[in-house]
């Protein structure tokens, strides 16, 4: 019973706009260092682009973007994608409904829907924001945030928004977020470009390279903060765990 009403509505609107407020709260108690400093200047070039982040660190990602930049995220259709689709509108940032998936789930999830707005949305300047590794494949990068930039041509940049004061949840993906009164540092990597006539094995070294700068701008981003990132070793540990099975 009590579930069901979390899932309504009137639900939905409230903890959205409350998680809102909450993580306004967090980005003004925080002072925030950027890496590079003028990240701005060389992002702007590149617009409209593909912000990849980690699964779990999705909450803190708004700090990110600067009110200039119009900015459109994919949410979950699932669990709580509600209040978050109405958190992102409350801070200026639009929302698809979907999520990554493997194989057959595809469809279920709305990956194919959500896919071909995610191309229309880039293609009339929006920038968009989602996590590059699927639902129980924790800091793994799947194929789509590949996909989604060789059909659009646009770039790909790492992006990381760590906080030194923060929850860390014991969830599969070591979710965080963030507290008032600490450190925050936003980290941005360098754009990977994927050409739209890629061959298989360039899409992987693409893939490859994203995985890579992602693992590079949280670990810079914890050592500003002075502290360690809650998913490290994720990745090691969900492959030897499929090599044993």
């Amino acid at each position: 019973m009590g579930f069901s009403i979390l899932k309504t509505r009137v639900a939905q609107e409230t903890l959205g706009r409350l998680l809102a407020g909450y993580l306004r709260l967090v980005q003004r108690t925080n002072r925030i260092v950027f890496e590079p400093a003028d990240i701005y200047d060389h992002v702007r070039p590149d617009l409209p682009l593909i912000f990849a982040m980690w699964h779990g660190q999705h909450l803190m990602i708004p700090f990110a973007r600067p009110d200039w930049m119009p900015a459109c995220s994919l949410v979950s259709r699932h669990g709580d994608g509600g209040f978050n689709a109405v958190a992102l509108r409350e801070l200026g940032i639009g929302a698809i409904r979907g999520s990554g998936a493997l194989g057959k789930k595809i469809r279920e999830k709305g990956g194919a829907a959500a896919f071909l707005a995610m191309v229309r949305r880039l293609a009339t300047g929006d920038t968009m924001v989602l996590t590059a590794d699927v639902p129980k494949r924790a800091r793994i990068v799947g194929p789509g945030i590949i996909a989604l930039a060789r059909a659009s041509g646009r770039p790909i940049r790492a992006v990381a928004v760590v906080t030194s004061r923060r929850i860390d949840f014991n969830s599969w993906d070591r979710a965080s977020i963030g507290l008032p009164f600490g450190r925050c540092a936003i980290v941005v990597g360098e754009p990977i470009l994927v050409a739209r006539d890629a061959d298989e094995a360039t899409q992987e070294a693409a893939r490859l390279a994203v995985q890579a700068s992602l693992d590079d701008v949280h670990a810079r981003g914890y050592a500003i903060v002075g502290s360690r990132d809650p998913g490290a070793g994720l990745r090691e540990k969900q492959l030897a765990a499929g090599a044993a099975a």
